[in-house]
């Protein structure tokens, strides 16, 4: 019910159009979710669960954001699995618009250094030299970059923390057909049923 009144990435970068934003911020997280049997094959060739995320170390899927620069959430992608790297789930579904949206509208993208490579317009911090070297007088807007980026990480927390139905849900038949209240995805009838209403 929800997903059906999000916008869609086009009418996500109208809106940023419309209101004349400076920048937008690219940002992924893996969401923990029910272990899930599926299998597939690693770079290394072995069998390994699908959806299990060696970063948060439970099964998860990655999901993309775009908020704007105040952190308020303008667009989320599909969700991918969870050991599929940042990057390579905003190339599947997001940094061909955002290109688009650098050349054309000249809107530039925040990142933090899990999006290093991901192309025009897509700015993330300068690492600092290994050989512990200061960083020349064009790269010092890292500070600058990160605190704005920190603004837009603020957008999945509010996702999270606006409805209290996707915090109560799972997807397992087994915790379902044990439970004494059958579970739902909407909001008014999960917050009708909270304690803290009654």
């Amino acid at each position: 019910m929800l997903a059906d009144q999000a916008p869609d990435l086009h009418g996500a970068l109208e809106r940023v159009q419309q209101e004349a934003l400076a920048h937008v911020i690219l940002d992924g997280k893996i969401f923990s979710a029910d272990r899930l049997a599926e299998k597939t094959t690693s770079v290394k060739g072995e069998q390994i669960d699908r959806w299990y995320s060696g970063k948060a170390h439970e099964p998860g899927g990655n999901i993309q954001a775009l908020p704007a620069p105040d952190g308020f959430p303008l667009w989320v992608s599909d969700v991918e699995p969870g050991p599929a790297h940042d990057l390579t789930a905003a190339r599947e579904h997001v940094l061909g618009a955002l290109y688009w949206a650098y050349s054309q509208l000249d809107l530039p993208t925040l990142a933090d250094n899990g999006y290093d490579g991901a192309g025009i317009g897509v700015f993330t911090p300068v690492k600092q030299p290994a050989d512990g070297q200061t960083l020349d007088v064009d790269t010092r807007t890292n500070t600058l970059l990160r605190s704005l980026h920190r603004l837009g990480e603020r957008g999945f927390a509010l996702l999270t923390a606006r409805s209290r139905a996707p915090r109560h849900f799972t997807t397992s038949p087994a915790r379902s057909a044990t439970s004494s209240k059958p579970h739902t995805l909407s909001p008014i009838s999960n917050t009708a049923d909270s304690p803290e209403t009654r």
